[in-house]
């Protein structure tokens, strides 16, 4: 089987066999407590599977918010290392692109979900490749709610609430397929947390 884990909007696990039938699927929808619902979320997915092997965790690499993103990745690094397998790290819109990009005729669209702040972030997609796999056209970007509109030029926009644990399995099982890593080990912030490290205190002269 392969786990699927994602927090860069809600919460979300899943684990499928390695066809993309579902075994397990379970969620929340609270962009704000990651962390207080991953745990029951997991191991309500892991009864609901019933009896087999793990040999991948797929974890959603964002973009998302800093707290939250990086306690779903955190998660499924702690289960795979545990279970002594590996990961496979996907951008979250490659999951939310799939039922798209699946049955479109190859029509640009853009994957749209909120990055707090008066602010969205957007990915566009143009059909799927060779493997099944979401083509990403236009890379992600930050940009002004209200200039979203004028940034897509016309491109079809769809706004997502939630990423489906399910489709981010399924996106991870066909880069295993494929041979392909679509992201790498950082994480895709929308941006950079706003505490900082204390300094130290200023040395008065004497």
């Amino acid at each position: 089987m392969i786990l699927a884990v994602d927090t860069s909007l809600g919460t979300a696990v899943a684990l499928i066999d390695v066809d993309g039938t579902v075994r397990a699927e379970a969620a929340a929808s609270d962009p704000l407590g990651h962390a207080e619902v991953i745990g029951d979320l997991l191991e309500r997915a892991l009864v609901e599977a019933g009896e087999g092997e793990i040999t991948h965790v797929v974890t959603g690499m964002g973009p998302g918010p800093f707290t939250g993103l990086r306690i779903g990745i955190a998660a499924a690094r702690a289960f795979a290392l545990a279970r002594g397998v590996p990961v496979i790290p996907v951008p979250s819109h490659l999951a939310a692109a799939l039922t798209v990009a699946a049955g479109d005729a190859g029509t640009p669209f853009a994957i749209v979900t909120d990055a707090r702040r008066r602010e969205v972030a957007l990915t566009v997609f143009d059909g799927v490749d060779d493997d099944g796999i979401p083509r990403v056209s236009a890379d992600t970007v930050l940009v002004r709610a209200t200039e979203a509109d004028a940034h897509l030029q016309g491109i079809r926009r769809i706004d997502v609430a939630e990423v489906s644990g399910v489709a981010l399995a399924r996106v991870g099982a066909m880069a295993l397929r494929a041979g392909r890593r679509l992201g790498d080990d950082e994480p895709l912030y929308m941006r950079h947390p706003d505490a900082a490290a204390p300094t130290l205190p200023k040395r008065v002269g004497t």
